[in-house]
């Protein structure tokens, strides 16, 4: 989408629509019982497109941002907000009791498998059908690659080993001490992204970012708050009518953390698709794999914390035939990365890796 000096009126009136709509679908106690709700069908027809209109919203304003912030703060500005996102309505599901023990973990290991084979695949391909060969940082991609590694063996592959607690769980303990170790780790990562080796992950595409009104500043902040709250309560009447369609089609649990997952990373998926339309493959790397840093760097001690209130066990081990696609998700983006230079073919590596993750979350 193209940016003038004038702030649409679209996008800020989808939002405060949705805001209302949410509260008037809560008034009339349509989060409460779906099903029996007479108006159930028409408020889910309005739902839909509603719901995608104030995630696009929440793009312009973020884009917005990014533009005015510059690289990479201005990246860090989507993959926050889509941990926000994402943790608002996880928090949001376990308190209502509609979450399963293992949404946190199918909601997580989704968002890893759609940014670093989904995304990152269909980035490399649009790139490489109109440019042939597209360059980045080599460096910043290795530092994104082996955080990811570390973060998702220790909080979605290590609890499968563990014996303190039964079955694929931490104990409190454990899951404290993880909790810390990951949002250390997380946290080096943002001053090595942001302060010590910023020139990684710039790009040679990216401008230096514009140097506006702070009242520009300040409105551009405003109204992606109240896009993003939109979306996080949207997405908790849209988690309803989710969980309502996978109990009457009888899918598997997991589908649930993954129609989690493609809500909140659509604002980040349309961004680094237009990153990669315009020969800014760095930007895009920085928006797919930072999005994956985040989701496990503060979702997971955010839930933790969370759940030393609400006290319910979730369940972070991932199940075998998971952790094989992990594996070979990761070993692919290593060679795939290892150049500085990518085509058609490692993209579609990593769409062919991505298909067989949906197909088996189907067909488990």
């Amino acid at each position: 989408m193209t940016h003038s000096g004038r702030t649409p009126a679209w996008t800020w009136a989808v939002p405060v629509f949705g805001l209302l709509f949410f509260l008037a679908a809560t008034a009339t106690g349509y989060d409460d019982n779906f099903a029996a709700h007479p108006l159930g069908i028409v408020t889910t027809i309005i739902l839909v497109p509603l719901l995608i209109g104030v995630v696009f919203a929440a793009v312009y304003h973020a884009e917005d941002l990014a533009h005015i912030l510059g690289e990479p703060l201005g990246t860090l500005v989507l993959t926050v907000a889509v941990t926000v996102i994402e943790l608002a309505l996880i928090v949001s599901l376990m308190l209502t009791g509609k979450a399963t023990p293992t949404l946190v973990r199918e909601t997580v290991f989704a968002v890893i498998m759609i940014v670093t084979t989904g995304l990152v695949g269909l980035c490399i391909v649009v790139g490489g059908i109109r440019y042939r060969e597209q360059r980045f940082d080599v460096t910043s991609v290795k530092i994104y690659v082996a955080v990811l590694i570390v973060l998702t063996t220790i909080t979605l592959i290590l609890p499968n080993y563990t014996t303190s607690a039964p079955g694929s769980l931490y104990s409190e303990s454990q899951l404290m001490f993880v909790s810390i170790m990951t949002i250390a780790l997380y946290g080096v990562f943002l001053y090595t992204q942001t302060v010590l080796h910023r020139g990684y992950f710039v790009g040679e595409q990216t401008a230096k970012g514009a140097t506006p009104s702070q009242a520009k500043l300040a409105l551009a902040a405003v109204l992606l708050c109240v896009a993003l709250a939109a979306v996080v309560l949207l997405a908790k009447l849209a988690a309803v009518v989710i969980d309502v369609g996978v109990s009457q089609f009888e899918a598997p649990g997991s589908i649930t953390g993954v129609i989690i997952a493609i809500i909140v990373l659509m604002p980040e998926s349309i961004a680094a698709v237009r990153a990669a339309q315009k020969d800014d493959l760095q930007k895009s790397i920085n928006l797919a794999l930072g999005s994956g840093l985040a989701t496990i760097g503060l979702t997971i001690p955010a839930i933790a914390a969370a759940n030393l209130f609400i006290h319910k066990p979730f369940i972070l081990g991932l199940e075998t035939g998971d952790i094989v696609l992990v594996v070979m998700t990761f070993a692919t983006a290593i060679l795939t990365f290892a150049t500085g230079r990518t085509n058609v073919l490692f993209g579609f590596l990593h769409l062919v890796i991505f298909g067989t993750f949906l197909f088996l979350a189907f067909v488990p």
